[in-house]
């Protein structure tokens, strides 16, 4: 009678660890596009961003491609009112105070600096996203992807800008610095 016990117990114990194993595992599933976006998206972006902030020349924040466009510093303006609008949508609140300033913004240290707050502030939003609450409306969403999507599309005309000026963009400097390792 006690070995049919204890066989009894193992298997329920068994089932129990297998159905525990599986519950975990589909819980973080469901997360697979919120961790896929930050981790590869979001924090390349984020990084890429604030490199080209770091190594642009402070004299060529005013820098223009051509007359019609923005100046390299007010590409980094526009991705910080846009982090801020953004992200605190997707913290459920108003932008912060500071982010009323960006506009007025023309030195690089204020810049830059203005630029990694709201990174910072969005990878706080980042943290406490999952993908129900990514998903859980079209507002919601919207703000999620346009803050990685917008943010690449900022880097792709800045990186001509530092181009243009002689500087390696901050992604192809990391990718050739992997590849002399």
């Amino acid at each position: 009678m006690r070995s049919y016990h204890f066989g009894s117990l193992y298997l329920m114990t068994t089932k129990f660890l297998l159905c525990a194993s599986l519950a975990l595992a589909a819980a973080n599933a469901q997360n697979n596009l919120t961790t896929t976006a930050i981790q590869r998206y979001f924090n390349n972006i984020r990084r890429n961003l604030e490199g080209a902030a770091d190594v642009m020349p402070a004299d060529k924040y005013g820098y223009r491609l051509t007359a019609g466009q923005m100046t390299f510093g007010e590409w980094l303006n526009h991705s910080t009112e846009r982090n801020y609008t953004d992200c605190a949508a997707l913290r459920s609140e108003t932008p912060p105070e500071s982010s009323k300033q960006v506009p007025t913004l023309k030195d690089k240290d204020a810049i830059g600096q203005a630029l990694k707050d709201s990174l910072a502030y969005c990878a706080v939003a980042f943290e406490k996203m999952d993908d129900q609450k990514a998903t859980s409306s079209p507002q919601m969403s919207y703000a999620f992807l346009h803050v990685l999507v917008h943010n690449n599309e900022i880097y792709g005309n800045i990186a001509g800008y530092l181009r243009s000026n002689n500087i390696v963009p901050p992604s192809t400097a990391a990718r050739a610095g992997a590849n002399k390792k």
